[in-house]
């Protein structure tokens, strides 16, 4: 009982004078006993296994979103001219034939042969004579860089695109028609090839090529020459 507890203690403190220090620990220890209590642990900080997660759970990591691929397709890019049909092989040989020599002029019997004149990016009204304003592209007054310009194009892969519709075209160069972001590294050079890097780094900026490009209908009519989207 307490009380005894007390009695014990104050005796001990009474006779603390005749008897040494240890002996007075040892009988205060021999007094009051040691006791381990051990305490349960908490159970109410432990989660239920069937409630789920406790709210501080962190959340399972979701995997990053797939980047969306690109719809525009990527053309068939062909360079056998061979397969082009006659009436398309045949005009871009004679365009090719007349802008190797040199003479501008000799483009005048095309234009002149076509049911439609092909579209130059000019307005008919304001310029009528389509050597004149194709001389007016070129950065010499002979009309020859424009010539370098429509050999190159024609030199070019082409692509056969809008099958089966009234717009149905050979193009040239293909990356006229080409998603410009899915160009490979050889592709590249054969762009470099009519342009310079830093134009390449302006289409890019618009999304699309915009140098010059050659249309020819699959009944060989010449359907377009221009720079441009």
């Amino acid at each position: 009982m307490r009380w005894h507890r007390i009695i014990a203690l104050s005796a001990a403190v009474i006779l603390a004078g005749a008897m040494p220090a240890w002996a007075l620990v040892a009988a205060d220890t021999k007094a009051v006993p040691t006791q381990t209590i051990t305490i349960p642990p908490d159970q109410s900080d432990e989660a239920d296994p069937a409630s789920g997660p406790t709210p501080d759970a962190p959340a399972a990591p979701t995997a990053p979103a797939a980047a969306a691929p690109s719809d525009e397709p990527v053309p068939v890019v062909e360079y056998d001219v061979s397969k082009l049909p006659e009436p398309v092989r045949k005009l871009r040989e004679r365009i090719l034939a007349a802008a190797k020599t040199g003479d501008i002029n000799q483009l005048r019997p095309i234009f002149a042969a076509a049911p439609n004149p092909p579209n130059l990016g000019a307005d008919e009204a304001d310029e009528p004579d389509p050597i004149a304003y194709l001389k007016t592209l070129s950065g010499d007054p002979d009309g020859r860089e424009i010539l370098a310009i429509l050999s190159e194009v024609l030199e070019a892969g082409y692509v056969h695109v809008d099958v089966g519709t009234p717009e149905e075209l050979y193009v040239w160069p293909y990356f006229a028609r080409y998603p410009i972001d899915k160009l490979t590294p050889p592709q590249m050079v054969e762009l470099f090839r009519l342009l310079t890097a830093s134009d390449f780094e302006e289409m890019k900026n618009f999304g699309a090529y915009l140098f010059y490009r050659v249309g020819i209908t699959k009944d060989g009519e010449w359907s377009s020459f221009q720079a441009g989207d």
